[in-house]
């Protein structure tokens, strides 16, 4: 049963004044919780999301959990695309104006040089939120339906930006080529 004080207060934390990412890293906790990348409204502007309350020239992207909040964004979300859902989004919705490339391993990732140019368009573009929680999961189906955050897939509403995003997912993994061709 989802905790309706719970919802609340996480929900407040996450719609407070988003960090730089140079500041978030250090801040983060090692606890589970939520967390929520931010961007101003011209970075993706054809995805809309819905402003920060507190910062309203930011709006949401993508609103996530983490067994440990400070490793699954600065050990993940920052540093490289095979374990990173999000990441490799934004590298699919950015390949026509940065050209990022992509290549296999046990799955498409981009290859090192990209991986280092995409985390220094995330740490120019986007900004970081995060709350506390030692049950995420049942609290970011609730957040994900009631802010629908764009880049998010699981649990987002049928729509443009929905099909944008899922468009954009396709085209990184078809960046790379065929499996065969790379092996």
């Amino acid at each position: 049963m989802l905790d309706d004080a719970a919802l609340r207060q996480v929900t407040a934390a996450l719609l407070a004044t988003p960090r730089a990412l140079d500041a978030a890293a250090t801040a983060l906790p090692r606890t589970s919780g939520l967390y929520a990348w931010w961007a101003a409204p011209s970075v993706l502007a054809s995805l809309p999301g819905p402003a920060n309350s507190v910062d309203p020239e930011r709006r949401l992207l993508y609103l996530g959990k983490a067994t440990r909040l400070r490793t699954r964004i600065t050990g993940n979300h920052l540093r490289h695309s095979g374990g990173s859902t999000r990441r490799r989004t934004l590298a699919g919705l950015l390949m026509p104006a940065e050209g990022y490339r992509t290549t296999w391993t046990d799955r498409v990732i981009l290859v090192p040089d990209d991986e280092q140019r995409l985390t220094g368009w995330m740490h120019r573009h986007l900004t970081l939120t995060w709350a506390e929680h030692p049950d995420p999961v049942p609290l970011e189906a609730a957040l994900i339906s009631s802010l629908s955050p764009p880049l998010n897939l699981d649990g987002a509403r049928h729509g443009p930006a929905r099909d944008r995003v899922q468009e954009a997912r396709n085209t990184y993994y078809a960046s790379a080529g065929p499996r065969s061709a790379k092996a």
